[in-house]
């Protein structure tokens, strides 16, 4: 799309992201404590587990901080417990917005997430309202330069799904949930660091934004992800680089 760069909207939420460095330990701590409840607290046969233990060691966390949210999870210390709550509902220019929250609180919650909402030009939707908009999938994102047959003959080896060229240069590269750790190791293997790596709810059509209502919309997502209970919020919207 014209003054759309999907890259520079990476580096844009990257950089947003790493401003928010401390609320980034406490979502991955409840994350971690989460997914080891489900699934257990062995990372090798929890996959879910294991992509949390990684996003916290990239992120410098302490060992014993991860053993420990490990550890109330399986129930073996005493500690908070979450139930995983997602919410839809639409931005500026009908933009898609997806909320997943982890709350010892439903209440509060939602009252939180639609107050987000409505006072920053929202509407809270109903369930499934918006989430067939997104595809459940693993992502990886290449930054411009990277060999593109390097990574195209990485991917489909491990069995990926698709490997995308945009127009800016990044790559990127798309597969099942399930196999997002077997196509991570097999594209590091061949020495290509994705700059995003995650299993994600990836927009099937983006709504592109620019002026006032590219600034409005940023305002709704700080608003929303700002808060204690929200760990990942999802949009279809992009902005474009005159925004």
């Amino acid at each position: 799309m014209a003054g759309h760069s999907k890259w520079a909207n990476i580096q844009h939420r990257k950089g947003r992201q790493d401003a928010k460095r401390g609320k980034v330990f406490t979502k991955l701590i409840k994350e971690i404590t989460v997914a080891a409840r489900m699934g257990g607290s062995d990372a090798g046969a929890n996959p879910r587990l294991r992509l949390a233990m990684d996003k916290a060691f990239d992120n410098n966390m302490p060992k014993d901080t991860v053993e420990r949210a490990i550890k109330r999870g399986a129930g073996e210390l005493d500690g908070a417990s979450y139930e995983e709550i997602r919410y839809e509902g639409y931005g500026i220019g009908g933009a898609a917005v997806m909320v997943d929250c982890l709350t010892d609180n439903k209440t509060r919650t939602v009252a939180e997430v639609r107050h987000a909402f409505t006072k920053n030009g929202g509407n809270m939707g109903a369930e499934g309202s918006v989430a067939f908009q997104f595809k459940h999938c693993g992502q990886f994102i290449f930054a411009p330069g990277t060999s593109e047959d390097k990574a195209m003959e990485a991917a489909l080896e491990a069995g990926a799904e698709d490997v995308q060229s945009n127009e800016d240069g990044s790559i990127e590269v798309i597969c099942a949930p399930q196999d997002f750790h077997a196509v991570k190791a097999r594209l590091e293997k061949a020495g290509l660091k994705a700059e995003v790596a995650d299993i994600t709810f990836k927009p099937l059509n983006d709504s592109e934004l620019a002026g006032e209502d590219a600034a409005k919309m940023q305002k709704l997502l700080d608003a929303i992800d700002a808060l204690d209970d929200v760990q990942e919020v999802y949009t279809t919207a992009v902005f474009s680089e005159e925004g």
